[in-house]
């Protein structure tokens, strides 16, 4: 099984990197994590003979705004979209026109899940909890290949990311504010609370993405908050776009 960084930004692109959207490449499924800019290089990875499965978070446009790019894409045995209650009328009206090509005009089929509600019907395990952020939030636990992935994304500290991250082999989190930020009103990671959930959780690894592009704007940053999260939790990485991740 292969992690592949597809887009590691939050917010909007920079030189540094699309918006935020993650590969996990399996035996059986091709699985993505959000959906942001950087969903366009899907097809550098993949050839499309298995089925795809795109799970989102949440429905802000910095994890959405690459659906636009689906239409370039050939999912031989099709595409099931997973997100939180009110996806079918979300994405209903998102992925359609005048925007882009409707969903039901996309060259191979495709399906809406609602989660947690539908998750049953995904062929793999599909854990999902809300997670504390403006807007609603889901973070997500998967089952695969005897491995455990933890995904938590645009959020603070709260019990339901402790819960998911719990010895997680490999537990991604956001990263969009810096070292020692925090702001109540609109919450998210910064490193050191990133690697404060991994070590108290017992994950294995930590790799950080969806870096805020105002607040990261240079490699230099991503540097320095790894260094930070270092202190809390030694096996932590940041993502850049490209990076793979071999787990076995």
């Amino acid at each position: 099984m292969k992690l592949v960084f597809l887009g590691t930004n939050g917010w909007y692109d920079n030189a540094d990197g699309n918006t935020v959207c993650a590969l996990i490449k399996t035996k059986r499924w091709d699985i993505v994590l959000d959906a942001g800019n950087g969903i366009y290089k899907l097809d550098q990875y993949i050839d499309g003979t298995k089925p795809v499965f795109i799970l989102l978070s949440h429905f802000h446009i910095d994890h959405i705004a690459g659906l636009h790019t689906l239409v370039k894409f050939r999912f031989k045995k099709g595409l099931t979209i997973c997100g939180g209650s009110g996806a079918r009328s979300v994405l209903g009206k998102f992925v359609n026109r005048p925007f882009t090509v409707p969903l039901a005009k996309l060259p191979y089929p495709v399906k809406i899940l609602e989660l947690p509600s539908e998750a049953d019907q995904l062929p793999f395990r599909l854990q999902t909890l809300p997670l504390e952020h403006a807007d609603p939030v889901l973070g997500m636990r998967l089952a695969l290949e005897g491995k455990t992935l933890t995904y938590i994304t645009d959020t603070g500290p709260c019990p339901n990311a402790a819960e998911l991250a719990k010895g997680a082999d490999l537990l991604i989190t956001e990263c969009a504010n810096l070292p020692g930020e925090f702001n109540p009103h609109w919450p998210h990671f910064n490193p050191e609370t990133a690697g404060r959930l991994a070590a108290e959780a017992g994950a294995r690894r930590l790799v950080m993405t969806h870096f805020s592009a105002s607040r990261y704007p240079f490699p230099s940053n991503r540097a320095l908050a790894l260094r930070h999260a270092r202190k809390v939790f030694p096996a932590a990485a940041t993502a850049r776009d490209g990076l793979q991740i071999l787990l076995k």
